[in-house]
């Protein structure tokens, strides 16, 4: 007679197996007591202050077991403001607070208004850039089988959005790194679902940012780009993390909120730390970087 092989040829009910049962038990004041659950059921439990070190490694762990099932070897990172959106909307934006500084002449917060939503339109062709970066990479890096130079943003709307955007569209897998933040964000309808994960701590969600990366592109935008931007470089400049190619799109933005050639000036950096990144103003012009720096490797 042939014998059938038990579901798990570990011995002991797994950790799943015992979360889902229910056993008969008596209802009593010590089954009811909070101490009786057990510990990896048990939300209050987890959440407690001193579970912080536990809830650190569940944050390392979750996205990077996911990523491995899903076979994702290798990402290009994609930063940029959440604020620079697709040009249609900027421009009715724009139009809005046209009308209403016109209706308030004399209002200078409404002119205030006008001359950001006006700049913030100028910087809309960004949108459009970084999908078209996003879907060349895609398009070109993606065969169905490996997942190489996958496109990976912190998961939120503009910059963010677009460039899972043009990978989504170039029918590439694309991952979304989302945050807890007190004004809520929730993730754009480009990242693919299983690649789209949600962080409590900025510090483990700008790790797995970087953890396959392969290249940081970085388009304008405020203190969480300058954030991720400026970790990344001092990573590369003191050498722990590889080097890689570091692309910032739009020179003119960046040299206008940034002097880099003051910091070799004044001697807080080398000049030589100026070669670790370089601008770029095209889709075509940065993957070519990205390629020539890879192509005697890969």
């Amino acid at each position: 007679m042939a014998l059938r092989e038990p579901e798990s040829h570990v011995p002991l009910p797994s950790a799943r197996e015992e979360a889902l049962r229910e056993p008969p038990r008596p209802d009593t004041p010590q089954t009811r007591s909070p101490s009786y659950r057990l510990a990896f059921t048990d939300i209050d439990f987890l959440l407690r202050e001193e579970l912080r070190p536990v809830r650190l490694q569940l944050e390392l762990l979750k996205p990077e077991l996911e990523l491995q099932r899903h076979g994702i070897e290798s990402t290009i990172v994609v930063f940029g403001s959440a604020r620079i959106v697709e040009p249609a909307e900027a421009r009715r934006r724009r139009l809005e607070a046209e009308a209403e500084a016109r209706a308030r002449p004399d209002d200078a917060a409404a002119a205030r208004r006008l001359a950001i939503a006006t700049r913030l339109e100028q910087l809309s062709r960004h949108y459009e850039e970084a999908r078209r970066f996003a879907a060349l990479v895609s398009r070109e890096s993606h065969d169905g089988e490996r997942h190489r130079y996958v496109i990976v943003t912190g998961g939120g709307p503009g910059i963010m959005e677009a460039a899972n955007r043009g990978a989504s569209e170039a029918g590439a897998p694309t991952i979304g790194h989302n945050i807890v933040l007190p004004q809520e964000q929730a993730p754009n309808a480009w990242v693919t679902p299983e690649l789209c994960f949600r962080f409590h701590y900025f510090a483990l969600r700008k790790m797995h940012l970087l953890t396959r990366a392969r290249a940081l592109v970085v388009f304008p935008g405020g203190y969480g780009t300058l954030d991720e931007l400026f970790e990344t470089l001092c990573l590369i400049q003191t050498k722990k993390a590889r080097s890689m190619p570091v692309l910032l799109f739009d020179e003119n933005y960046w040299r206008s909120i940034v002097d880099f050639e003051a910091m070799v000036e004044q001697g807080v950096i080398d000049d030589h730390d100026l070669a670790i990144f370089r601008f770029v103003e095209t889709a075509e012009q940065a993957w070519q970087v990205i390629r020539e720096h890879y192509a005697p490797r890969e």
